[in-house]
């Protein structure tokens, strides 16, 4: 038995992930889509990266519409996890389909290593839940069977299932969202995350407020980004994911410095707005014998 088993500290980032999850404050992950910008998360100091489907499209140069395979998701995912020492939750869409498909994507993930997979309850093909349009949802009974084949592919697996309602991003009433939750949690989720898109943070408080199982909530405050942690978390919230700043603030940055240097011509104009290359390198691991200056 290793030192680390004899402790009886986890010895996975699953384990560590559901021992974060029970903790007396809230666990905190940011999206990222590479190894690069994982390494970014951890370097800042948060539990956990948030393999965000829409950031790993967007490094496409594609829409987050199902148009990524799961097999670029999962090679993501993988990248992000190699290079940093805290759990990954991965961000799979509906599941790449019904739950055969759920099942062989959880085999998949979990024999990499990943910590985490979070479904949604959208129809196959999805599309982001803030984008200005309808969003269809699966049946709750349909989707709980996608969550239960996750559940039996782990077999017995220390795996974290996140199922991710989608029902009041539809429009759908609170007593709905609600019914999802409690249908997902016995289906088998570890965790149930509620998405909103309200301005303010009434509508997923009040589901906590009303949530009546011992299954750990997930908050996503993209749109309702003046709660605190501490507030979602004295609510009921165990996991916040900030799901897509990072990427939003490098698409500004770099347009900034792209267009700088066109209109200057020169390289120098930039200088003071861009790391070094030393700083990259270290990102990189590489020895700091090889680092230069520049």
């Amino acid at each position: 038995m290793s030192e680390r088993a004899k402790t009886g500290l986890p010895t996975t980032k699953a384990g560590r992930l559901r021992q974060l999850l029970a903790g007396p404050s809230p666990v905190r992950a940011v999206g990222s889509h590479d190894g690069l910008t994982a390494k970014l998360v951890q370097q800042a100091g948060f539990d956990a990266v948030w393999a965000s489907s829409f950031e790993i499209s967007a490094s496409h140069g594609l829409p987050d519409a199902s148009l990524v395979t799961m097999t670029q998701y999962l090679d993501a995912a993988a990248a992000m996890d190699a290079v940093t020492d805290i759990p990954v939750i991965a961000d799979c869409d509906t599941g790449f389909g019904g739950p055969m498909n759920m099942a062989y994507a959880v085999q998949r993930y979990a024999r990499i290593g990943i910590a985490a997979m979070c479904v949604e309850d959208k129809l196959f093909p999805k599309i982001n839940s803030f984008a200005d349009t309808d969003q269809d949802l699966l049946p709750a009974e349909e989707f709980a069977l996608k969550i239960k084949a996750g559940r039996e592919a782990l077999a017995g697996g220390d795996m974290v299932l996140v199922a991710r309602t989608e029902a009041l991003i539809a429009g759908r009433d609170m007593e709905e969202a609600l019914d999802r939750g409690r249908t997902y949690a016995a289906a088998g989720a570890d965790a149930v995350l509620v998405h909103s898109k309200s301005r303010r943070p009434d509508e997923v408080l009040e589901f906590a407020a009303r949530w009546d199982l011992d299954v750990p909530l997930v908050a996503v405050p993209t749109t309702y980004g003046t709660v605190s942690e501490q507030e979602l978390y004295q609510a009921g919230f165990r996991l916040v994911i900030y799901a897509n700043q990072g990427l939003r603030a490098a698409v500004r940055a770099v347009g900034e410095t792209l267009r700088e240097l066109n209109a200057a011509g020169t390289a120098h104009s930039v200088d003071g707005r861009i790391a070094p290359m030393s700083e990259v390198f270290a990102l990189q691991g590489m020895p700091s014998s090889y680092h230069t200056k520049p």
